[in-house]
């Protein structure tokens, strides 16, 4: 997504997120199903709006996204339930989500290989693509759904407003380091875990309820890309 300069989009999808998050707290079931299911919905409908009208990815999530927050905020009156839907707690993530965001990954991980090249022949020419046979309307479609399953994740650890940052700044300090695409993508992943782990464990050390787990996680993930800023301008 970075690459693709659509970086606000994972942002803007964890927004949209938020009435399904409101009716697994209404209803009582899982948090992570409800806004998966309406990610998965919403990135289709996305998706086809976009083919239909030729607008771009952007325009079109943030009138959905916008739409989504109103509806959001509509359902969830309490304002405890709607700081733990905006907030997420990772501290209260059970085994059964653990397992569930495992799978999931794994999951989206063997499918973002199997498109792997056809997702990057897009991002250099679309013509050259198209010309090879790739469609490029499926692979876009897919590569949402992918999108939407990973901000599904995160919404769970640091909440809907926080989650475009697992999207977005891990992968931009990776490119800060990174020579390669393949390079690129490992440090990616690993860059992300060390911000996670290490808000996790300031929230353990500091054990104040002004500092949960999903804020410090986007702070030590920010540090983390402060840092790799002043590395490349000393590699200049």
């Amino acid at each position: 997504m970075v690459l693709e300069k659509m970086a606000l989009v994972g942002d803007a999808l964890s927004h949209v997120a938020l009435p399904g998050l409101a009716l697994g707290i209404l209803f009582g079931f899982n948090e992570f199903i409800g806004a998966f299911i309406f990610l998965f919905i919403s990135a289709v409908l996305i998706w086809h709006v976009g083919r239909v009208t030729r607008l771009s990815f952007e325009t079109i999530v943030g009138a959905a996204f916008t739409l989504a927050l109103a509806i959001g905020i509509i359902m969830l009156q309490n304002v405890e339930a709607l700081s733990e839907a905006l907030f997420g707690d990772i501290t209260q993530v059970g085994l059964i989500d653990t397992v569930i965001a495992v799978a999931v990954a794994v999951v989206a991980i063997l499918l973002t290989r199997l498109i792997y090249k056809q997702l990057v022949l897009g991002m250099i020419s679309e013509d050259i693509a198209i010309s090879r046979g790739i469609k490029l309307g499926r692979i876009d479609l897919l590569y949402l759904l992918l999108v939407s399953v990973v901000v599904a994740v995160g919404i769970r650890i640091v909440g809907t407003l926080l989650a475009g940052f697992l999207v977005i700044v891990p992968a931009a300090s990776a490119k800060n380091l990174s020579l390669s695409l393949k390079r690129y993508t490992l440090l990616s992943a690993f860059l992300g875990a060390i911000s996670a782990f290490s808000g996790v464990l300031a929230s353990g050390i500091i054990n104040i309820p002004q500092a949960p787990a999903g804020p410090l996680v986007v702070i030590a993930g920010i540090i983390i890309f402060s840092a790799t800023i002043v590395a490349k301008w000393r590699m200049k």
